[in-house]
């Protein structure tokens, strides 16, 4: 029998060790073992990682999310054949902590991602750590949602200024704000192209659901690849609709939803309040929770986890929107 070891995988006996790369905009900390070096944050540097930790036969490489900075170190990662988990910064920190180490370095840092990598590769349910590939057609149509929303909290901002503004600076106001719009319908239209040359299909299936609109469906369809692949449980946790469990001891403390992602959860919950009023099942829904007693916020969180729950069936099952179907749903996810 072939049994994991807490270092990690193994292959036929053979144990097989797990890494650690802290990412910054310049270089990469690498820690494997009781190994340390550093590399440049480039082509260069992601190869030469690349080529140690896989003369290594490394299990599991464990990576911070940095705004964007490992980006190309995930994915050229990814294309030489490695398991790689992209883990949220707070965890990293938390676990640190937990570990009673309470100083922060790079070499540190990278050194603490190894052995959370530890943790995580001798989990059973390891495999939702892991980072799925993302292709590239989701990649760009990901940087076109994140340029979207940039460009609509600059044109935000520009029309609260123009509301005081007089004479020359008012006229420089109203060309930035052309601009803007003229930039956002440019974005509109790559995105517009790439939904319907990739992903017409999911578009088309979320489309069919009253209170899920265009940038709902932009959103899901960027942000969440694991829409239809995950169970309702799973896909509500990760965008973080799910009440979580505060107890200790006799005391019993009120549930509350944290974590996950913020972007897709913003448009989830917009979603649920035009499906509270437009959409049928959920408005049903809702006002049964109303008159049961639940106060607003609570029902209409409630109403984004069945939205979520149903989203996801319809497209792991490949079937659009059916009210006769959705409406027996299970309302808990």
């Amino acid at each position: 029998m072939v049994n994991m070891n807490q270092q990690g995988g193994v292959t036929g006996g053979a144990v097989r060790p797990n890494a650690g790369i802290d990412v910054s905009k310049q270089y990469l900390d690498v820690c494997l073992g009781k190994e340390q070096w550093r590399l440049g944050n480039d082509a260069k540097g992601w190869d030469e990682a690349i080529t140690k930790l896989r003369s290594a036969e490394v299990d599991l490489i464990v990576v911070e999310a940095t705004g964007g900075y490992e980006r190309g170190l995930v994915s050229s990662l990814q294309a030489a054949g490695l398991t790689v988990a992209r883990v949220n910064p707070r965890q990293a920190r938390d676990y640190a902590k937990s570990m009673g180490e309470l100083a922060k370095t790079d070499t540190i840092d990278a050194r603490i991602l190894r052995d959370f990598g530890d943790a995580i590769a001798r989990r059973a349910d390891r495999s939702k750590y892991i980072t799925a590939m993302v292709d590239e057609h989701r990649a760009q149509l990901s940087e076109l949602v994140v340029r979207r929303r940039q460009l609509v909290e600059m044109r935000v901002a520009e029309a609260n200024r123009l509301e005081h503004a007089r004479g020359p600076a008012a006229r420089s106001i109203r060309a930035v704000l052309k601009t803007l719009d003229k930039q956002l319908a440019d974005v509109d239209r790559d995105a517009d192209g790439l939904m319907e040359a990739y992903f017409k299909g999911q578009a088309k299936l979320l489309d069919s659901v009253q209170g899920v609109g265009p940038v709902t469906i932009l959103t899901l369809t960027s942000a969440l690849p694991e829409l239809g692949r995950l169970g309702r449980r799973q896909i509500t946790k990760l965008v973080g609709v799910v009440p979580l469990a505060n107890d200790s001891g006799k005391r019993k403390g009120v549930r509350t939803t944290w974590g996950g992602r913020a972007n897709v959860r913003s448009v989830v919950y917009m979603a649920a309040l035009s499906a509270t009023r437009h959409n049928p099942v959920i408005k049903a829904f809702y006002e049964r929770l109303l008159a049961a007693g639940k106060p607003k916020k609570v029902a209409l969180v409630a109403c984004m986890r069945k939205l979520l729950t149903i989203l996801n069936a319809m497209l792991r099952d490949n079937a659009a929107w059916d009210a006769s179907r959705h409406r027996q749903a299970p309302q808990n996810a």
